[in-house]
């Protein structure tokens, strides 16, 4: 039978990746406890190529923490290394550095998120 056909459908690619993102997603944001100040050196199952110690006080590398977090991490791992108020105030920039599966994929869980998109980031 072909590809395509009604008995056996091509999966949507998009649809996929954000059932994925939605897995791994925390509770609540609440649950995103991680550390405000200091560095973090990240495990090797997140950050399996290139950096992996972020400085959490720097904007930009923050930034880049919350990116490979959100990209590459487990349920654990958003836990443990994202903080929801940082999350919050990087979001309107962040959002539009991650993958559109992602991204719908926490905005539809959390609407605080949905709401934060047009807040500048401070």
């Amino acid at each position: 039978m072909a590809l395509g056909s009604s008995r056996f459908p091509v999966p949507n690619a998009f649809e996929l990746l954000r059932e994925q993102y939605a897995k791994r997603l925390p509770a609540r944001l609440q649950d995103l406890t991680g550390p405000t100040h200091g560095s973090v050196d990240l495990p090797l199952h997140v950050a399996w190529s290139g950096r992996r110690s972020y400085d959490v006080e720097q904007p930009r590398s923050r930034m880049s923490l919350y990116r490979t977090v959100l990209t590459e991490g487990q349920r654990q791992d958003l836990v443990a290394f994202l903080n929801r108020d940082l999350l919050l105030g990087q979001w309107p920039v962040l959002r539009t550095l991650v993958s559109r599966p992602l991204r719908e994929a926490w905005e539809a869980a959390f609407p605080e998120l949905a709401d934060a998109r047009s807040v500048p980031a401070a």
